[in-house]
């Protein structure tokens, strides 16, 4: 997080030199210690070492170019043409070259979307493994969330295809939807909300009809991103099939007939929404549109909904890596801001109380980019056949989707109230960080749908809290470096977090449900930073994350009375060391922890 930045003297100074810089013309990797630390942490040597240049690549060009190109594409977003000159419904997408562009870099210079399916993507010789795949989606988001939408849908929409999908349909598009080739790819899409149901899926009320030996698809689906993509999956009922979830199948809708032709669907509207305006989110109304069918429609209960929900854990991840990128690009701006803005004769960072509040802006920051980090390693290894890694995985996707989404709106408003006045003027980046924020709060379901998928889900039927306990006590208790005392104070923590939540969870006392998701993430994020300090510290490198853990302990799992004083000595020393530009020895920051 740590960058110099070159400030003229007053007396040097032009008038537009007072006003404070941004992170534009940056490298995002290279100003990113944090992450360069924990990739050393997270990644195998070999494939650290192989990403390491093309994650500076990438970091160069979000920086610049990425950024420039999503700035132009938000101020002119997509237009949707019904018909054609001659009054035929050839509706399409057009969209400003400056998204082109994007998905040029996205899609074809990186092939984010391919990368975890097939090999040689970047000259790896294997699949990329999701823990070195999330970190270009962290670093293309600083700049651009609008598209990482497309790009993550395609990855996931391939995913289901090559697991649930039928013969023919693999032979039709998968290949396509892992291409880098920009005259070639498929984009994928996957659409499900209804005016009907949104979260409440049981009451979908699209249809799948069997017509002379092919399913054709009818009805109207509300809200559709990646409107215009070249395969969607649908989530349907079959003519015949049971009410309620037990009835849904999902069907690959291509957007063109093998003869070129539309298929049977139209795009009737795109939404004016209030952010990700570069991407186009649309309504579509199926008229006998062609499908092909995954798995057996006919069984009882149809798979529909089960397979589906392994794109919406995928995308559930992917969002918490948007917002762990987005709220770093956030703490950039704030910091660059706070470092070249000066009133009453200082920079602004030297201010007490800015200060407390930048600190307020680093702890959930940190706190993503951690959890997204273990949840990315947690999967690989779920991936690999380790069924505990799979327990873990049922509770930490939505812990993260959960606590890093709602975090990266206070993030983004935060850093647009250091930067002042010109924070709110469209001219910056500050408020487009703010509009795009929001965006995590609703999609693959609201804060309140995820955290009663922790507690009724994850922890009343699947007891995944006694798991995520066991392997942080486990961690905490084995890793070298850790004051006993500090470590004895996590291990309570994280036994009391896990029985308030089971508590929460068995009573169905859903109105504490966000209270025991908040409980698990801040005790499961207090002891990755202890956990992640003392390795770093005793390879000789930046022990601080040790001070967030105490942090994180001090202001989010310790009772305190909002009308005493309080002690904040600690606080303001760890300030001194995180908010500086030097890295903290595992002496200095064990030493700290006792005050």
């Amino acid at each position: 997080m740590n960058f110099q930045v070159e400030v003229k003297s007053p007396e040097d100074r032009q008038l537009e030199d007072w006003v404070a810089k941004d992170c534009h013309g940056l490298n995002f990797f290279d100003i990113d210690s944090s992450l360069q630390d924990l990739l050393t942490l997270y990644l195998p040597d070999d494939l650290r070492a192989h990403m390491t240049p093309v994650y500076q690549r990438l970091g160069a060009i979000a920086g610049n170019e990425l950024d420039d190109l999503a700035r132009m594409s938000d101020r002119h977003p997509p237009v949707l043409h019904p018909r054609d000159a001659r009054g035929r419904n050839r509706d399409w997408v057009e969209f400003h070259p400056s998204y082109r562009e994007m998905e040029k870099i996205g899609y074809g210079e990186f092939g984010i979307h391919a990368m975890s399916h097939k090999s040689g993507v970047h000259d790896w010789p294997e699949k990329i493994p999701p823990m070195a795949k999330y970190i270009f989606q962290y670093l293309f988001t600083q700049s651009e969330f609008g598209l990482m939408c497309p790009i993550s849908v395609t990855d996931t929409s391939a995913m289901l295809l090559e697991r649930y999908g039928s013969e023919i349909a693999k032979q039709k598009y998968l290949g396509k939807m892992l291409s880098q080739d920009m005259d070639e790819v498929f984009m994928g899409a996957q659409f499900m909300t209804e005016k009907l149901g949104g979260s409440e899926v049981a009451n979908l009320a699209v249809t799948a009809r069997q017509e002379n030996g092919e399913w054709r698809i009818y009805g109207d689906k509300w809200f559709c991103s990646c409107v215009d993509a070249e395969v969607c999956l649908v989530l349907a009922r079959p003519e015949g099939a049971p009410e309620g979830n037990s009835g849904l199948a999902i069907f690959a809708v291509p957007r063109h007939l093998d003869d070129g032709e539309r298929n049977g669907y139209r795009i009737v509207r795109l939404k004016d929404k209030m952010g990700t305006k570069s991407m186009a989110s649309g309504e579509i109304i199926f008229d006998g549109a062609l499908g092909y069918a995954f798995g057996d429609v006919g069984a009882k209960p149809n798979p529909g909904l089960r397979q589906m929900m392994d794109q919406v854990s995928m995308s559930r991840l992917s969002h918490g890596v948007r917002a762990a990128g987005m709220m770093r690009r956030c703490l950039n701006e704030a910091m660059m801001a706070a470092k070249t803005r000066d009133v009453f004769g200082e920079a602004i960072l030297h201010k007490p109380l800015l200060r407390r509040q930048l600190l307020k802006l680093m702890v959930p920051t940190e706190q993503a980019l951690s959890m997204v980090m273990h949840v990315a390693n947690v999967l690989h290894k779920a991936e690999q056949g380790d069924a505990a890694a799979k327990r873990l995985n049922r509770i930490l996707t939505p812990l993260v989707k959960f606590r890093a989404c709602r975090d990266n709106i206070a993030v983004a408003t935060g850093a647009l109230e250091v930067r002042g006045g010109n924070g709110f003027i469209e001219d910056w980046v500050n408020a487009r960080l703010v509009r795009d924020a929001h965006t995590g709060l609703l999609w693959e379901g609201t804060s309140n749908i995820n955290a009663l998928d922790i507690t009724t889900r994850a922890i009343a039927q699947t007891g995944a809290h006694e798991d995520l306990a066991a392997d942080l006590t486990e961690r905490l208790q084995t890793t070298d470096g850790l004051p006993g005392q500090f470590v004895g104070e996590l291990v309570g923590l994280v036994d009391r977090a896990k029985s308030f939540a089971e508590e929460i969870a068995t009573s169905g006392n859903e109105t504490l449900a966000r209270q025991a998701a908040d409980a698990l993430y801040h005790v499961t994020t207090a002891s990755l930073f202890a956990i992640e300090g003392a390795a770093l510290g005793q390879a000789g490198g930046d022990a601080s994350r040790l001070l967030l853990s105490r942090l994180v302990i001090d202001t989010k799992l310790r009772p305190h009375d909002p009308l005493a004083v309080g002690e904040g000595r600690f606080e303001i020393e760890a300030g001194n060391y995180l908010l500086g530009d030097a890295a903290v020895p595992l002496d200095v920051a064990t030493d700290l922890l006792r005050i």
